[in-house]
């Protein structure tokens, strides 16, 4: 089953010293915030990923090229031209990086990467949140309602937009919330291939959702009461490689 990580936005603005790269690049614990995020799918024995890139996508395309490298110990003969490696340590990934342009919106990353997915069920997440949502639940639920789309839902942060969930599971639109009402997108879905049909035009992937799948009865959502952060300030980052240098990274299993 293939992850799909939306990495295509524009240059970061999280920390001083890393302007100029993806936002996904940018680093906690010195390894970028992709890397997390593909660790914690990895925990699930889901190792296939497509990175749906724009701003330099050039720069996430060489990091996974070099990767191998990077890992590991080397010696290099600059007069042979040969490099020998040591204790080369490496991840079981799979990985396609697309270029899905510079000004795209989310849903037409997504509608890209069609010809990508070859299974009938796969997952799309953003490339700057994290959590511990439990994937092996989150994918049986979407296979016990049989749904086009299943999105993770957590508690709101402070600043994110909140959505109504009925006792069924379904996002209310339009609805007054009261503070045990209130519940954010998460970030992360999983799709049937049949969102494709809803893909068209250039749009945002959460507008899609909401004014097409959700009107139909095929959306649902998935309530996830653990952790979950969106990467977006300096600030948030911060709080993250606090807790990674603590030696406490709640987003890995």
């Amino acid at each position: 089953m293939k992850v799909v990580i939306l990495a295509g936005g524009k240059k970061s603005t999280i920390s001083n010293d890393q302007e100029g790269i993806p936002k996904p690049m940018a680093e906690i614990g010195g390894k970028p915030i992709l890397w997390h995020i593909m660790k914690s799918f990895a925990a699930y024995g889901l190792n296939e990923f497509i990175i749906c890139g724009g701003y330099k996508v050039d720069m996430i395309k060489t990091y996974f090229m070099d990767y191998y490298i990077y890992q590991s110990d080397i010696t290099v003969d600059l007069k042979t031209n040969t490099v020998e490696i040591y204790k080369n340590r490496t991840e079981d990934w799979k990985v396609t990086v697309v270029d899905t342009g510079l000004y795209s919106e989310t849903g037409l990353r997504v509608a890209q990467i069609e010809k990508y997915i070859l299974d009938d069920t796969f997952i799309v997440t953003y490339g700057d949140c994290l959590s511990n949502i439990n994937m092996n639940e989150m994918l049986a639920y979407h296979k016990k309602y049989g749904r086009t789309a299943t999105m993770a839902v957590a508690r709101p942060t402070g600043r994110n937009e909140a959505v109504k969930i009925d006792s069924e599971g379904f996002l209310v639109r339009n609805s007054t919330l009261s503070d045990d009402q209130a519940w954010i997108n998460a970030c992360l879905y999983v799709f049937d291939r049949r969102v494709f049909n809803a893909l068209n035009g250039n749009y945002d992937l959460n507008r899609l959702l909401k004014e097409k799948l959700a009107d139909e009865g095929q959306l649902i959502t998935y309530k996830h009461g653990g952790f979950w952060a969106s990467v977006e300030t300096y600030h948030d980052r911060f709080n993250m490689e606090n807790l990674w240098n603590a030696g406490v990274a709640p987003w890995l299993p």
